[in-house]
């Protein structure tokens, strides 16, 4: 997520932002007011009608390539005919620009809003969730085939990130050991175009949904990608249906996470090898949660808002229980 500090809502930001783009100036100013800001400035907005949304982030927070890497595999996957929510190119032509604005240098980019309800608003059904498994297994399918023109970070560079940002901002020695123990782990896993390549990284139910005309499930948010092993997209999304079954509504998990899988393997082999290994991507979702977690919440903010200090108090919780998940597993 981003620093704390940019937490804030700023419509004159937007509004500045999205003279680069068409949009609908009667109506902009309610849909605005619907902002969210996580792991980046997110402000809907309409055009000829239909929903869109522009995202910003300050320039210091991210990697230029990265977002690059996402629109063009974004734009691929569009062509392949996979329902990822698609870039909106700017008046200029392009999918990502640069501003250099009175608050700061920020990237912005929009997207198409995307069809259907959000999973976590929607009934999961065995036969959703094998559609949300068969979305990952085509997801990952066509990625086996990607080559991109701008390729984004890969899991050594993420993880050699996450070790450097857990040692600045003083993580425990448990943690950084099994930081490095982690690394020597997955270097030692085979890598082939079978097993490996450009993950989602967030292909969690509130960033996909289900499209009940088409019985298919549209996806949205793939800036977190990198190149890993594709358990890691599995583990990820079975561990947050676990997690939050109850709330989901699930009942039985273990019927759930047949359907998924049954899903899933429709459209490309779920393997005894992705199975083991998923302990491990566990570990790396712990380690680098962390990590982000505590470079957004480390640093000050003046003046600090009763709801950014309850804010932090949970941040605080969620890295405890990740880094206890990580020293649980790294002693096993």
């Amino acid at each position: 997520m981003l620093k704390l500090k940019y937490l804030f809502e700023n419509y004159d930001l937007a509004r500045e932002a999205l003279r680069h783009w068409a949009y609908d100036a009667d109506t902009l100013d309610g849909y605005l007011g619907r902002f969210r800001i996580s792991a980046n400035a997110v402000y809907p907005f309409a055009q000829g009608g239909k929903t869109c949304f522009l995202r910003l982030a300050p320039v210091s927070e991210k990697r230029e390539q990265n977002l690059l890497g996402e629109l063009e595999f974004i734009r691929y996957l569009n062509a392949q005919g996979y329902p990822a929510a698609a870039p909106i190119p700017a008046d200029n032509g392009a999918d990502l620009i640069r501003l250099r604005t009175l608050w700061g240098d920020y990237f912005a980019s929009a997207f198409q809003g995307a069809q259907g309800k959000r999973l976590d608003e929607t009934p999961l059904s065995a036969d959703i969730l094998a559609a949300y498994g068969r979305g990952l297994g085509r997801l990952h399918a066509l990625s086996a085939t990607y080559l991109p023109e701008t390729p984004k970070w890969s899991c050594k560079e993420a993880l050699s990130w996450a070790e450097e940002t857990l040692a600045r901002y003083g993580a425990p020695d448990g943690l950084l050991k099994a930081a490095a123990t982690l690394k020597g782990a997955l270097g030692r896993l085979p890598q082939t175009p079978e097993n490996y390549g450009l993950v989602h990284y967030d292909f969690e139910y509130d960033n996909v949904f289900y499209d009940e005309q088409a019985k298919n499930c549209p996806v949205i948010d793939f800036e977190d990608g990198m190149y890993h092993w594709y358990a890691l997209d599995v583990e990820q999304a079975l561990g947050a249906l676990e997690e939050d079954a109850d709330e989901l509504g699930l009942g039985d998990f273990p019927a759930a996470e047949a359907a998924f899988l049954r899903g899933y393997r429709s459209e490309r082999p779920y393997t005894e090898e992705m199975a083991a290994v998923r302990p491990l991507m566990r570990q790396f979702i712990g380690l680098y949660g962390c990590a982000k977690l505590m470079r957004a919440s480390a640093e000050p903010v003046e003046n600090e808002p009763q709801w950014m200090t309850e804010l932090r108090g949970k941040l605080s919780g969620a890295i405890a229980r990740k880094t206890e998940l990580v020293l649980s597993y790294n002693k096993r």
